[in-house]
Formats: structure tokens, sequence, C-alpha cells
């Protein structure tokens, strides 16, 4: 049985190099477990619950799928939308004014009636507040901009700030919809300096 690994099928979203810079992307509909929340990551218990209940369905979605459908893949990364009321409170860092929706990506081919009979049996299981909070929903980015980070999260800024003050400008475009990050490694393994973010943002052309 083959293992998909959409790191590499879906290369051009997933695997951007270091090298390759700020670039374009055009994004298919793709459909997430989603979660949303408020406030500082570092701190927030709400967020650390909404990360285990996304691993913990997503995980429960891969076995379900390769022992019913015979499909085996490697669970998603972790993602991020990210936004605040104030664009001010963002750009300078005010995690504690921060909203976000983390989510996992659910491959086309798992429908509704697997996602509700996994979701049932690990309510049975594990007391998952967070599971309350959880949906299915289509994420439709089409034209993005986006970068591969390497390096610690609160570093982000000055990339961040490349992309929509100088790309963006320079190639006729303008920002819309929330900054989306896309965490290809795993904070509690690997060092700060060699974290490996893609940092997407939707676009449109400047009216």
């Amino acid at each position: 049985m083959d293992k998909i690994d959409f790191k590499r099928s879906l290369k051009p979203l997933y695997g951007p190099t270091k090298t390759k810079g700020i670039h374009l992307v055009d994004v298919p509909a793709m459909r997430f477990l989603m979660i949303d929340g408020h406030g500082d990551p570092n701190v927030s218990q709400d967020y650390r619950a909404a990360v285990e209940a996304l691993y913990t369905i997503s995980y429960a979605l891969k076995a379900a799928s390769k022992k019913q459908l015979e499909r085996d893949y490697v669970v998603p990364p972790l993602e991020g939308l990210w936004w605040s009321k104030s664009m001010g409170s963002f750009k300078a860092r005010k995690k504690n004014l921060w909203e976000w929706t983390m989510m996992i990506m659910v491959p086309e081919w798992v429908g509704p009636a697997m996602i509700d009979a996994v979701i049932t049996k690990a309510r049975r299981k594990k007391t998952l507040s967070a599971l309350d909070h959880l949906r299915v929903e289509l994420l439709e980015e089409g034209r993005a901009a986006q970068v591969l980070h390497i390096g610690s999260y609160d570093d982000e800024g000055p990339v961040i700030a490349k992309l929509h003050e100088q790309f963006l400008p320079g190639h006729g475009l303008e920002p819309i919809g929330k900054h989306h990050e896309i965490y290809l490694s795993d904070p509690r393994k690997v060092a700060p300096e060699r974290l490996k973010t893609i940092l997407r943002q939707p676009v449109r052309e400047t009216a």
C-alpha cells in the first residue's frame, strides 16, 4: 500500500525551498479540520487544547482511512490562520490580542461519515474539550504569495514586512484574507533557529 505524503504530492504548496524566496502560488480549495481561538499561543490553554484535538482526530482519520479504505497517508502539517482586530497589535507582536484558527488538512477521499465516526469514538476514549469547537471547512485562498521562513517564530516580522511592503506592491498586488502559516517542523524537537515555516498571504490585483 502506497503512503501519500502531501508535502511531496503538493510540493508547490508544502515544499518550497529557501532559495525560491517570496513567490506566487495558486492554492486549490482544500478541506480542513479547524478550531478557532484567541490569545498568545505560548501561554494559552485553549491553544494547546485545540492542537491536541486536531492531532488526535487527524491521526485517527489516517488510521481509519488505512483500515477501511486501504488508503494510507502522512498526516499533513499543522497550519494556522492569524489576525487581529487591530493590525497594529498584529505587527507589534502583541500576541495576547491575536485571533487564530488552527487547522489540519483533510484528504479529499475522507468523507463526512468517517469524520463523524472518528470524532464520536474520540469522545468516548478521551476528554477533549476542544472537540466541541471543531468543524470541517472548505478553505478557498486562490492566488497567494508565500515564502519559506527558517528560524524562530518571533523572527518572522521582517519577512512578513518584506512580503507586504515590497513584494506585493512591486507586483501590483494587495493582501486579502488572513495571514497563513504552515508549520513544517516540530518545535518540541527542532531548535528555534532551524524551524521551517511557510508564510502565506492570499492576494488580489490592486484595483
